[in-house]
């Protein structure tokens, strides 16, 4: 950036979007790591726990029937307990296990080379014209590569849009619209499904002990919303964005346009034959299940029911899902020279989960303590009186639900430490109430997904304006969060919409996903 600019960008007041943008950075940034956010909320619970065991409060408990007591967790015995359960409460929590199971076979796909090689012949042939809805959909099924849509997607989409002559910044808006203000909506499963179900699960059953959470649940939902989230991306990029920035010229400095061209022979080649190794995994599976007598089925012959090893071994097959196509593409295009490219490509994942993992453990404690106080049950059926009360339909409920996560989103990025904070008390609250975690997870996905590209606190947020300043030096924190606005509040609206509307016609949430629930 020029003096003369440096110098008309001080003199210019500050605009009301970057007052508030300001107070929220300012606010977020006072925030712990959520890890910590964890330890603090065990603390507390210790604490509430000795304080409120020491009354009654007269409420019972609709399952056993018998009246919610306050288990003090600050005495001698409680704490011998969890101190003897420490390491088993962290290695059986259930979120734990499954992202990293699944993670282990994305990683593999990414590294090689074939999950990034297919997601540009998807956009290398596309037609002019269904450019930006087609870059939208490679950004919602880039969910599925963990982050790649964030390295991969977003800066492609500036360099396309450029490359035909578009504003390079309305690409990227685009791209970015679909990967994080779209995060929750994808038709193949990712692993945001499981890491969610996990939660999800863990939550439900502070209040029904045997209540089981398909990873599967919001598969339909997501699916569709898919269709919801293309269909507002293209209409704002076009109709909002683009005109927008028609105001805003692109450097003389700037990248220049590219030629996309075509890929090589090599990588053609490699990535047809791990297409082709991932479609014979599929139908191989598919012929394992069919026959009546599959073992994939459960006892009773069923595909779905949640007794079937088909519907427990759900993660592991992501895993293979991955990590057939991942080798082959390795093996064909040279990226995997020796089984050790593998399990570098492995580990190279782990290494990016160990904040996960740290955050699991705390997370893992803070639960198990939520859950053995019996203050997330007093929290449940306390709120669910008060909703009773209120006597609200369940639609206005579940449209309060997705504005407050949508709101807690701009202070706590990460989806899985919101829900793990949030979910303890939601979802139980809401199933005293008749609505399903099924459907409290779905209305959370909703409300997670369309504050993500207003957040400067998103820790992706900082890169897409370097992206941005590839074509335009000036561009900044303001400028990407007043241009991803429109999506955000476009979104929040039409996809709220939707989920009534999905819920009013009865369509299936997912596999084994009710919208109710009967104590």
């Amino acid at each position: 950036m020029s003096d003369q600019a440096v110098k008309e960008a001080l003199d210019t007041p500050p605009s009301a979007m970057d007052k508030f943008l300001n107070f929220i950075e300012k606010a977020g940034n006072k925030i712990p790591d959520p890890a910590l956010l964890f330890f603090g909320g065990l603390l507390i619970v210790w604490g509430l726990s000795a304080l409120l065991s020491q009354f009654e409060f007269g409420l019972i408990h609709p399952v056993t029937g018998q009246a919610i007591e306050i288990n003090n967790l600050l005495t001698g015995q409680s704490l011998s307990s969890f101190l003897a359960g420490m390491v088993k409460t962290f290695t059986g929590f259930a979120p734990l296990g499954i992202v990293l199971v699944a993670m282990l076979g994305v990683g593999v796909a990414e590294a090689s080379g074939f999950i990034n090689t297919g997601l540009k012949k998807m956009l290398n042939i596309t037609p002019a014209k269904l450019l930006t809805p087609t870059l939208i959909l490679v950004a919602i099924v880039s969910h599925t590569a963990a982050d790649a849509g964030y390295v991969l997607v977003i800066p492609l989409g500036g360099i396309i849009f450029h490359a035909a002559g578009r504003h390079p910044l309305a690409g990227i808006a685009a791209a970015f619209a679909g990967v994080s203000g779209g995060f929750s909506a994808n038709f193949i499963p990712s692993g945001i499904d499981p890491l969610l179900a996990g939660f999800t699960q863990s939550a439900a059953q502070i209040l029904d002990p045997t209540y089981v959470v398909n990873p599967l649940a919001n598969l339909m939902f997501t699916g569709l919303s898919s269709i919801v989230v293309v269909a507002i991306g293209w209409y704002v990029t076009e109709k909002v964005i683009e005109p927008r920035l028609n105001q805003t010229p692109v450097d003389e400095d700037a990248e220049e346009a590219p030629d996309l061209g075509s890929f090589t022979a090599i990588e053609s080649k490699a990535f047809n034959r791990a297409g082709w190794a991932m479609v014979l995994g599929i139908i191989a599976l598919v012929a394992a299940v069919l026959p009546e007598t599959s073992p994939l089925r459960s006892p009773e012959g069923e595909i779905t029911a949640f007794a079937a090893p088909l519907m427990q071994s759900i993660v592991p097959l992501i895993f293979i899902l991955f990590v057939i196509p991942g080798v082959v593409y390795g093996r064909v295009a040279g990226t995997f020279k020796t089984s050790d490219d593998i399990i570098k490509a492995m580990s190279a994942t782990m290494g990016t989960m160990g904040g996960y993992i740290v955050m699991a453990f705390f997370c893992a404690q803070f639960l198990a303590a939520f859950s053995q106080s019996n203050l997330g049950t007093l929290l449940a059926l306390s709120g669910a009186d008060l909703l009773k009360a209120m006597n609200l339909p369940g639609q206005i409920t579940i449209v309060g639900m997705i504005l407050l996560t949508a709101f807690v989103n701009l202070l706590v990025g990460s989806a899985s430490a919101k829900w793990a904070l949030i979910g303890p008390i939601l979802v139980p609250m809401l199933m005293a109430v008749g609505i399903s975690p099924e459907l409290t997870q779905a209305a959370y996905r909703v409300g997670d997904s369309v504050s993500n590209i207003i957040s400067p606190l998103m820790v992706f947020f900082p890169l897409v304006v370097v992206y941005m300043q590839r074509y335009v030096k000036g561009a900044g924190i303001g400028t990407l969060a007043s241009m991803m606005m429109p999506y955000s509040i476009s979104m929040l609206i039409g996809w709220t919409l939707f989920l009534l509307a999905y819920w009013a016609v009865g369509i299936p949430l997912g596999i084994q996903a009710p919208y109710t629930y009967s104590m």
